[in-house]
């Protein structure tokens, strides 16, 4: 199921990638950027011949690089590894679905609902920076549930051995490989773009509850307090790996002494250690470079707002050519970033659903997805409210994964209702039709994407079909 799924993903991603030729709306900045870095190490002024001003980590621009480096500078070059990131999403999404459902259907039915959605396809076939902070997003999470996996199954162990919580009070010593790794993560999502920086303090709770459930169904006494300073200690580790991980992201800045800032305080008079100079200097950046994130307030016209993105309030128009010969006068090309309406305009109810099933159920794995999809979308209504920061639809990809996941939890609650509901040849039948209707509304799915698709990827249409599937009229144009 894995496999067949990807490649379905690969091939969807992979496809007429070079296609359409030159830059594409952000494109005009990150592939220059990258193949400046191959160049000198850093992004590069042209103009000056000196190191450029940018406001975001390097990781992603090295990301784009590495597929300029071995495909060159043209649009198979900067778009190669957003499709390679854009199709291991979908790998490791039906991989943790399956950890979460233990279901080959259910998590084989997540990464077919990720392969079939056009805002992550559009993203996948652009060199933007937010398929990368996304890729790095899902892979801390699905570091996190193996951690979780591991430290139960631990105790477990301990249990069997002959560990008793009654008579020893002492904790049996968990490693948390999974844990670091996921640290380690997380410092190269951040390492793509701050706003990662968003998931820390809610994941960060997870793994405690996690923890504090697994030493209760240990029957370990006050699971609360037991355990927790190796909890925290444990947490501070993983954060410290990320903060070096992430300053590995800027090696390039750090070594070839020409990066922008690298001797700001030489320059004005201040001294310059050679380890803490290097470290001063960067985070004088890192406050110049958020000074700018916060003024960004200036109005755009495919700008959004978070209460719009899963309403597909106002999509972003990445690509339009009126040119060609498609057998009318008027003809059209497009590339819109849309997600496939009949999959989000599914999330929000999913959502309430999952609120309703993690408290009649008290079912873990209904936080699990809820909280992470918290966190990549309640931070942006709060600056949306704040200050008005200018927004677009393509910051909620990070969350994507866990809109998804809440879907799919949904349709397995419709697929096995609890034994004690109904049991028998009731249960059977109930059974038959919520796999009828779940089996319905992924074709459903599959049927929207298949008629949205050309707007995807800028196939050339009449212009009246074009404006047949602008739904939402001059909200989508």
């Amino acid at each position: 199921m894995t496999a067949v799924v990807t490649v379905i993903a690969g091939i969807l991603r992979f496809q007429g990638l070079s296609s359409p030729k030159g830059y594409i709306f952000d494109e005009v900045y990150y592939p220059t950027d990258a193949w400046d870095m191959l160049q000198h190490g850093v992004e590069w002024d042209e103009k000056s011949n000196g190191p450029a001003y940018v406001v975001h980590p390097p990781l992603g621009k090295w990301m784009i690089a590495l597929g300029e480096k071995i495909f060159g500078n043209h649009e198979l070059g900067w778009r190669f590894t957003a499709a390679v990131c854009g199709t291991l999403m979908i790998l490791v999404l039906i991989r943790v679905a399956y950890r979460l459902f233990h279901s080959v259907l259910l998590a084989g039915t997540a990464g077919l609902l990720m392969a079939l959605d056009g805002f992550q396809l559009v993203l996948s076939r652009t060199s933007l920076l937010d398929i990368f902070l996304g890729f790095f997003v899902l892979l801390t999470f699905a570091a996190m549930v193996l951690d979780r996996d591991h430290y139960r199954r631990r105790l477990l162990r301990a249990l069997e051995g002959g560990y008793d919580p009654e008579t020893t009070p002492r904790i049996p010593r968990v490693v948390p490989w999974w844990l670091l790794t996921s640290g380690a993560l997380f410092g190269l999502a951040c390492g793509v773009k701050w706003s990662a920086l968003f998931f820390a303090p809610f994941l960060a709770v997870l793994v405690w509850v996690w923890r504090v459930q697994a030493r209760r169904s240990a029957g370990i006494r006050q699971p609360f307090v037991g355990g927790v300073f190796s909890d925290l200690g444990w947490l501070v580790l993983s954060f410290a790996l990320s903060i070096i991980f992430y300053l590995a992201t800027w090696t390039g800045w750090f070594v070839t002494n020409t990066g922008y800032f690298r001797h700001y305080r030489q320059a004005n008079g201040l001294s310059e250690p050679p380890i803490l100079g290097a470290l001063l200097n960067l985070m004088h950046y890192h406050e110049e470079a958020y000074k700018f994130h916060s003024g960004l307030t200036e109005r755009h016209v495919y700008q959004s707002w978070p209460w719009q993105w899963l309403l597909l309030g106002r999509p972003v128009a990445f690509y339009w050519n009126n040119g060609g010969n498609c057998g009318t006068p008027s003809c059209a090309r497009e590339i819109l970033l849309l997600g496939t309406p009949v999959l989000w305009w599914s999330f929000l109810p999913a959502l309430f659903a999952l609120v309703w099933f993690g408290i009649s159920r008290r079912d873990w794995r209904a936080w699990a997805i809820l909280v992470p999809t918290a966190a990549g979308m309640l931070p942006w209504f709060y600056y949306a409210v704040k200050d008005g920061r200018t927004m677009f639809s393509f910051y909620l990809l990070p969350a994507l994964p866990f809109l998804i996941l809440a879907v799919v939890y949904v349709l397995g609650a419709i697929m096995t209702p609890p034994s004690g509901i109904v049991t028998g040849k009731a249960r059977s039948d109930r059974q038959m039709i919520g796999t009828v209707v779940a089996g319905a509304y992924v074709i459903l799915v599959a049927l929207c994407f298949a008629y949205f698709h050309p707007i995807f990827v800028a196939q050339l249409m009449t212009y009246d079909s074009w404006s047949s599937r602008m739904w939402l009229g001059g909200r989508w144009i």
